[in-house]
């Protein structure tokens, strides 16, 4: 207790935190290439809170442990002071976790989210001049991604094939459902998985998504889900969705539902809608997409596409395949909150990438865009701009890692380090 009276904490109030002048932050450097990367960014997200407010603020660090770094100090993967830490500092960010091979933990960082009921993890997707693309005009995506991050398949109960309680299971649907268990092909060698969506889970992503959607003066929100195949899983999350729009912001959302109502024509061009609506400021369009389609119309038509809100799975998939049009998930940001109790961990969306651990050859970008999430979340927006301003200079002089490097005509190749230094040199 003597120690953390001379610590500052963010704290949670209502619907939003307060943060003093100079916060403690934990922070997990992360495994392979995280220290690398962590080097390179604290000193960007040192630099910009320094600038932006003139020594006024001053974030106070705090390192806690997961992954190997964890296991070979304390032999355990993810320690409970850890998880602890986060909850009394109620703001963190981390690097890249190994996540150990075999039984146990499915993934750290699933673990650290369901733990502390992060369950939004919010994906920024834009482009930076400059930096190499594999479509023509990647600078007509600009798309917050809203995934649900604590239901779904991807989180889902697991049973592997052979154990007893598969064979339980097995018995259970034998007799519970005799005609649907006789369609299986090969239910003696099948693993099985529990997919669960509940209404509760759907109506806080979904509404996390509509305020975040009014407060950043965005137009149409698009939930993308396989309700077609999965009526009861993805078709109830979209129903769901749609219900607590229609509900708790009937004043600000104009839902599809409501669209087909008040139309004879059904097939409606999604582009037109917005247009035709001539929505006003801070309202908004909500829409609904079959997640295969949804990958096909963010390569042809993305513009259509403003912020998505989706499933576990859907979400995971959709990052990393629109982050490949804006050059790859070693420039794509990520937060992972909770908007009812103010916890969040921001992270970098990309692995540890081992064989290039403690090579200083890495691009941070990753993790120096998610630290300026949680800037803009502390609310310290100068700083966050600063941050953005810088690593756009960066880009822009050519002066990039060996990953853009290979792709840029005329380029200056420099080191991790050197990276987040010239990130600096241009806020």
């Amino acid at each position: 207790m003597t120690a953390d009276k001379n610590k500052q904490f963010i704290t949670f109030c209502g619907n939003s935190i307060k943060v003093p002048n100079n916060p403690n932050i934990p922070f997990i450097q992360g495994d392979g290439i995280g220290p690398d990367i962590w080097q390179a960014s604290v000193k960007v997200f040192n630099a910009a809170v320094k600038k932006a407010y003139k020594g006024k603020r001053e974030i106070q660090w705090q390192e806690v442990y997961a992954g190997e770094k964890a296991y070979n100090k304390f032999g355990e993967w993810l320690p409970q002071d850890t998880i602890d830490a986060f909850k009394k500092y109620i703001v963190g960010i981390k690097g890249p976790l190994t996540t150990p091979v075999g039984g146990g933990i499915r993934s750290l960082n699933v673990a650290l989210r369901k733990s502390l009921d992060l369950y939004a993890c919010i994906r920024p997707i834009k482009w930076f001049l400059g930096v190499p693309s594999p479509v023509k005009q990647p600078q007509d995506l600009n798309v917050v991604i809203f995934r649900e991050n604590t239901e779904g398949i991807y989180t889902g109960i697991e049973f592997e094939n052979g154990t007893a309680d598969t064979e339980q299971l097995k018995d259970i649907l034998r007799e519970l459902f005799p005609n649907e268990f006789a369609k299986m092909r090969f239910p003696d060698s099948s693993g099985f998985s529990l997919k669960l969506i509940s209404r509760e889970g759907t109506e806080r992503i979904m509404r996390a998504a509509i305020n975040y959607a009014i407060k950043n003066n965005r137009k149409t929100i698009t939930i993308v889900h396989k309700g077609n195949i999965m009526k009861f899983t993805d078709g109830a999350f979209c129903k769901w969705a749609y219900n607590l729009a229609e509900r708790e912001f009937s004043n600000k959302v104009y839902t599809r539902n409501q669209w087909n109502r008040t139309k004879t024509e059904k097939s409606v061009d999604a582009a037109n809608e917005e247009q035709e609506l001539s929505l006003k400021a801070g309202e908004l369009l909500i829409k609904d997409v079959i997640a295969d389609i949804a990958f096909q119309q963010t390569l042809t038509r993305p513009k259509d596409f403003d912020v998505i809100v989706t499933t576990n799975l859907n979400g995971d998939y959709l990052s990393d395949a629109l982050a490949a049009q804006v050059g790859g998930v070693g420039i794509s940001p990520g937060g992972n909150i909770n908007f009812e109790t103010g916890m969040a961990i921001f992270e970098a969306c990309h692995g540890t990438a081992p064989k290039y651990a403690n090579k200083n050859v890495v691009n941070p970008s990753s993790l120096i865009l998610s630290g300026e999430l949680m800037l803009r979340y502390l609310g310290w927006d100068q700083a966050a701009d600063l941050i953005i301003k810088g690593l756009g200079g960066a880009i822009k002089s050519k002066k990039v890692t060996y990953d853009f490097h290979r792709l840029m005509d005329n380029g200056i190749k420099v080191t991790t380090n050197e990276f987040g230094d010239e990130v600096i040199n241009n806020m």
